[in-house]
């Protein structure tokens, strides 16, 4: 840099700038600076940069889940989160460094200047596992008890509610839960919708499934059916889990929504085009995405940062 300010006859802090297109500098001295840096091919040293300001501009995203032909990265979740993130962090300087739980250990992660975890894990057993990088970390998720991180996420809570409170609009009385409340989103989901059917005096049966797949929701409905249990509604935390419910449902004589009502969770794109089209209640994962983002920077910028939770909305369909 010291050599190109003198060829160039100015000081070093007036190369930087204008090599960072910094409007400090006037755009003539700016292109002057930046053709003499490609005619003599200097290139800025980031990695010495980054050193010397004990920053890497980069932000980790962990994605915590196990991806199957049913259940692909390809999926709403995470890929609009992470169009959120993105964009937010482009705008910002900071490049996005991707990686799962098996690559969380590389070198360039444990150099990020903050994580982005989307997922909670079993128990948090995610989010234990990656506070140990001790790095600025934002949770994609629900708040835990006694849990100090920031979280953001959907109002898991009252997405139960709304399903309970349209199942009893419709007549239902003997409603079914299909998923793992070890997550703590689920659990959430749980709470509300047993809350509000208790004040009912409904109780809902607990079918617990690990795996948010359509496989998984139709052997949840096939138990059922195997064991001869009375249901008229299913509330599936994923709508991989409702679609799957919904099929076997279907192979086994039970119209949808006439013997059995059903609603799912995520509004995923293919739910509109399902048939019959699936009821869910649909995350705004694009704002999620941002908000985890600027909660990121501003722990790295050692700036005050809280939990959040995003409304969410029943979009009632034909299921």
């Amino acid at each position: 840099m010291a050599d190109l300010a003198g060829v160039a006859g100015v000081s070093k802090i007036t190369v930087s700038r204008a090599l960072s297109d910094s409007p400090l500098v006037n755009q003539e001295t700016r292109e002057r600076i930046q053709e003499l840096a490609h005619k003599l091919g200097y290139k800025l040293n980031v990695s010495a940069r980054n050193l010397r300001l004990r920053r890497s501009y980069t932000v980790a995203v962990i994605v915590e889940m196990k991806p199957s032909s049913d259940r692909t990265m390809l999926d709403p979740y995470p890929l609009v989160l992470l169009g959120g993130i993105s964009q937010e962090l482009t705008a910002h300087g900071y490049s996005v460094l991707l990686t799962t739980r098996q690559g969380a250990t590389a070198a360039a992660v444990q150099a990020a200047d903050g994580l982005i975890l989307l997922g909670q894990g079993v128990r948090q057993d995610a989010v234990r596992r990656f506070d140990k990088l001790g790095l600025p970390m934002v949770v994609w998720g629900a708040p835990g008890e006694d849990d100090e991180h920031v979280v953001v996420g959907s109002d898991n809570y009252q997405g139960g509610h709304v399903v309970a409170d349209h199942f009893i609009r419709l007549g239902r009385r003997n409603p079914v839960f299909v998923g793992n409340p070890n997550h703590p989103e689920i659990f959430e989901r749980l709470n509300g919708f047993v809350d509000a059917l208790a004040a009912h005096g409904v109780k809902p049966l607990l079918i617990r499934r690990d795996e948010f797949t359509i496989a998984s929701g139709m052997d949840a409905v096939h138990s059922l059916m195997d064991r001869e249990v009375a249901f008229d509604a299913v509330f599936a935390c994923s709508d991989l889990l409702a679609m799957g419910a919904i099929r076997a449902l279907q192979e086994l004589g039970r119209a949808v929504p006439g013997d059995v009502s059903v609603v799912g969770y995520d509004d995923m794109p293919l739910a509109a085009s399902f048939l019959p089209p699936l009821s869910s209640v649909r995350q705004d994962w694009q704002e999620g995405g941002t908000q985890l983002a600027r909660k990121a920077l501003a722990l790295i910028n050692d700036e005050a940062a809280t939990s959040e939770m995003l409304p969410v909305e029943l979009v009632v369909r034909g299921t």
